[in-house]
């Protein structure tokens, strides 16, 4: 790995065969549903998408969807299930913020699931989320609440131990956000060391 960085080329074939990565990517598309109107009519960004299992279960719901993410390898796949289910309104982008790429774009919705965490300047990251939406626009941001950095197995590429949620309101309102709240959105049982752990996952929601 190059700079600490995680190697998500590597992961990217055996991303989807973890069952709990698989539930808990369900169980916060749910928790998006729930908490955003969806209509025929939106175009949604999903940023840090990897396999597409955020995407893919949006995808029903809405009128475009955008995959972004620095990963080839985790594009690639989500590539191929596009190609397999003769989707038409699903794209993929790489962007590689650390390479100076550029998120371009005007959405609807822009949601982000297990991704800020890996973010190293969350501030900027948030305003330019604030940019690409419409007025009246939403971003869902789903992440890890604080874990002490016992998640993952490797803090390579690992910029934060989860969030705490009032801090992080806080800047998604310096980012120019109203209405910002957070629900539960989903949990994730992980052997660590002195045995089963539950991490909990918090869907942030703010409004343009």
């Amino acid at each position: 790995m190059d700079n600490g960085k995680r190697n998500f080329d590597q992961d990217a074939a055996r991303w989807d065969l973890n069952p709990g990565r698989v539930k808990a990517a369900e169980e916060i598309s749910r928790a998006i549903l729930r908490e955003i109107p969806s209509t025929p009519d939106l175009d949604v960004l999903d940023f840090g998408c990897g396999t597409g299992l955020i995407t893919l279960a949006l995808q029903p719901y809405v009128r475009s969807i955008t995959g972004v993410d620095s990963s080839q390898g985790m594009l690639d796949i989500l590539n191929r299930k596009i190609s397999e289910r003769n989707l038409t309104n699903v794209i993929t982008r790489h962007v590689d913020l650390d390479q100076g790429d550029v998120l371009s774009g005007a959405f609807h919705l822009t949601v982000s699931s297990m991704t800020l965490h890996h973010i190293r300047e969350v501030g900027p990251l948030l305003k330019r989320f604030y940019h690409l939406l419409h007025p009246s626009g939403f971003l869902c941001i789903a992440d890890l609440d604080e874990d002490g950095g016992r998640f993952h197995t490797s803090n390579d590429g690992v910029f934060h131990f989860g969030f705490d949620r009032q801090k992080l309101v806080g800047q998604f309102e310096n980012a120019g956000f109203q209405n910002v709240h957070a629900v539960q959105a989903a949990s994730i049982e992980k052997l660590i060391a002195g045995g089963m752990h539950t991490f909990t996952v918090f869907l942030m929601i703010g409004m343009k």
